[in-house]
């Protein structure tokens, strides 16, 4: 290859890389400024789930729609259009004064990240050729991605601290220029001549769905579950994921190829991206509420505290392909979700000691971010591996779908059992004569991290147990919310264990199956 075209892949990467470094970044820096939105923009607990459900469920809505798009448009063309967008709409949320505009702003910032994100391994395959050159470039990719994931949370903090929130989203502004001209300057256009039509009724049906569903787990209290309008959302969620289904079935070109379920690998690896996204991501959210709000750190300090739990995930995916190599994904997948249990057990325990602080989380922390960095690589690349080459996109659509739509549910159900964990103890600590809305209004201020208090009055040892009361609900829900995550994810953990079959012989002492190599294949 000539010095030229050496440049230009270098250019390439590193346009693909900085785009990866802002998605990463916008999934886990936000958790940690939630508790300073709640208090600046004046929101309650369902909008900050929002401002974090609004932006995985738009990614989850683009996503196969804007793979489509690439192929037949032009990665390149697609992926600049999304980096001109993201910069844009970040500019938007950073300007945002109040909850509702941030949560519009955040769904839109979301489609033009899920577009960004397809497009960066397509470009990535496209502009270098199989073998190490490609391989070290997506393992270049993978390690800046994981650096906007696991330091997220202290670049979080560390703005707040520094300047003030906006710039969380602000600063991706000039990053965004920034890419699109090493992009114009680097990426060589391509796109597939025989791409397929875009699937209109599969995207609609399934984002319908989806939305119609964590609509109703967030808003079912103040609805009624069992209301006429709660019926009919679940009734039109229902009808949505059916048609989704019908169509998949019967359209010529579907997004999702239900067949390729028929394969074990990919059905075990499958479960693998729910069993994350069930526990370890959907709880980044809560987590920096629960230091923030129950043991009273600061947002640097919970930044801090958070490394234990996402540095794991950057430093342990090349083992757990090792490991898959040797073992096969069939036990390595299983082994890290079971992982992430102990780590959500250990985390709850840790909790309630007496005197709980970042030490006491510190061993369920590690364990569970292990857990997630044995499972994270052999699942994408056992999905894509499991299926033919000509249909690896498409499995790599899927995994990525199931990874998003299971985070997106999860973080209204996390918030769902958070408040219900916190209202059970106030109920029991409380005088009776405290009514269903009041508790519930309570219930939500303290799972945003606001404890309660007895402001003016003459007893400050009253004051003082008030405060104590609304602490101990924190903790309450926050066990609740760990044990469903670590039980949840064990089940998932023996689920995809059966799945993927029994071990034979022959594998362990070749390392060599249809899995193992799934598991050698490139991170994408």
């Amino acid at each position: 290859m000539s010095s030229s075209a050496t440049s230009k892949n270098a250019i390439a990467l590193a346009a693909v890389s900085l785009s990866a470094l802002m998605f990463g970044l916008e999934i886990s820096s936000v958790p940690v400024i939630l508790p300073t939105l709640e208090t600046l923009l004046r929101g309650d607990f369902n909008d900050m789930q929002w401002i974090m459900n609004a932006y995985t469920i738009a990614c989850t809505t683009v996503l196969m729609a804007a793979g489509t798009l690439a192929d037949r448009y032009g990665r390149r063309r697609i992926l600049l259009v999304s980096l001109v967008l993201f910069g844009l709409t970040s500019l938007i949320c950073g300007l945002a004064q109040n909850a509702p505009v941030l949560i519009v702003a955040r769904f839109l910032q979301g489609l033009s990240a899920g577009s960004m994100l397809i497009c960066q391994t397509a470009v990535l395959s496209h502009q270098f050729r199989p073998g190490p050159e490609r391989s070290k470039a997506f393992a270049i990719w993978g390690i800046v991605f994981g650096i906007g994931l696991g330091f997220g949370p202290i670049i979080g903090g560390a703005i707040v601290a520094l300047s003030n929130w906006q710039w969380v989203f602000l600063a991706h502004a000039p990053l965004s220029l920034l890419t699109v001209l090493l992009a114009l300057a680097g990426i060589v256009e391509s796109r597939d001549m025989q791409a397929q039509r875009l699937d209109v009724l599969g995207i609609l049906t399934l984002s319908l769905s989806v939305l119609g569903l964590t609509y109703y787990i967030t808003q079912g209290p103040e609805l009624g579950y069992a209301s006429p309008t709660g019926i009919a959302i679940v009734a039109a969620t229902l009808a949505a994921f059916v048609a989704f289904l019908i169509v998949e079935r019967i359209a010529p070109h579907p997004m999702f190829d239900l067949s390729v379920f028929k394969s074990r690998e990919f059905s075990g690896a499958l479960i693998g991206s729910v069993g994350m996204n069930f526990s370890f991501w959907p709880f980044m959210i809560y987590l920096p509420i629960y230091f923030q709000g129950a043991l009273g750190y600061g947002a640097v300090d919970t930044g801090l505290a958070l490394l234990a739990y996402t540095l794991p995930t950057l430093f342990v995916p090349p083992l757990a392909e090792r490991l898959a190599l040797r073992y096969r994904p069939g036990l390595v997948i299983p082994g890290g979700l079971f992982a992430i249990g102990v780590g959500f057990l250990l985390m709850r325990y840790g909790s309630r000691v007496e005197h709980p602080g970042w030490l006491s989380m510190l061993p369920g922390a590690l364990i569970a971010g292990i857990g997630l960095g044995l499972t994270n690589t052999p699942v994408t690349n056992t999905a894509t591996g499991a299926v033919s080459s000509d249909r690896a996109g498409m499995a790599s659509g899927i995994d990525m779908s199931a990874r998003l739509i299971t985070l997106a549910i999860n973080i209204a159900l996390m918030g769902f059992i958070l408040l219900a964990g916190i209202a059970s103890h106030l109920r029991q600590a409380l005088p009776d004569a405290v009514d269903a809305a009041t508790l519930r209004a309570m219930a939500q201020r303290i799972a945003a991290g606001h404890m309660p208090s007895a402001a003016g009055a003459s007893d400050p040892s009253s004051s003082a147990a008030i405060e104590a009361v609304g602490q101990a609900a924190l903790v309450h829900g926050y066990g609740w919310v760990m044990l469903f995550g670590g039980v949840g994810v064990c089940v998932l953990a023996v689920l995809s264990l059966l799945v993927f079959g029994p071990v034979k012989r022959a594998d362990l002492a070749t390392g060599c199956t249809e899995g193992c190599a799934a598991g050698a294949s490139v991170d994408r």
